[in-house]
């Protein structure tokens, strides 16, 4: 069977971002364990216009489709903006339909309440596109995680929690994949 594909997805646009940090350590991470292939996508790469605009046949559309289409399941690094995900992050997940649905995902946030905030509107959103989003939860504090807001620097004990995710998000993968 081939294995599973998961795409880590950076939910954030915004210069001087640290998504980029907390994205490359879970794949780290994920990447020793040796279940599934993992790959950083980054919304950035894929220049999508605001949702609704545009002919919908804009390169970076049909791209993001694709990319995500050929994907199992998702990890969300989210960042809590105004106690809720990032304009682009909805955005991106407004900029396609049918490609998340009967998928997992697991979530990983950050900002000066772990992101819980973030992670539950994502919650209701990832449920009205069909996507499964797995229990274990890994939160990152600005405050205790982050030296200076701007370096990622996770306890140690971070890392089973992540594991945790991975092993719940890995099984619901496997089991949606049976589904389409």
């Amino acid at each position: 069977m081939k294995p599973l594909s998961i795409g880590i997805i950076l939910g954030s646009t915004r210069q001087g971002r640290v998504s980029p940090q907390v994205g490359n350590w879970v794949k780290e991470i994920a990447d020793r364990r040796r279940d599934a292939n993992y790959e950083i996508v980054d919304i950035t790469d894929f220049q999508l216009p605001f949702f609704g605009e545009g002919t919908g046949k804009e390169p970076g559309l049909i791209a993001w489709s694709e990319k995500l289409s050929n994907l199992d399941g998702f990890i969300f690094i989210v960042q809590e903006y105004n106690h809720s995900i990032t304009g682009a992050l909805k955005n991106a997940l407004d900029s396609a339909r049918d490609e998340w649905n009967n998928k997992a995902a697991g979530i990983v946030s950050y900002g000066s309440t772990g992101g819980a905030r973030a992670a539950e509107h994502l919650r209701g959103i990832l449920g009205e596109l069909l996507v499964a989003d797995v229990r274990a939860h890994p939160t990152f504090s600005l405050f205790t995680d982050f030296e200076n807001f701007k370096t990622f620097k996770p306890a140690e004990l971070h890392v089973d929690k992540i594991n945790i995710m991975l092993d719940q998000l890995i099984a619901w993968s496997g089991a949606l994949k049976t589904l389409r």
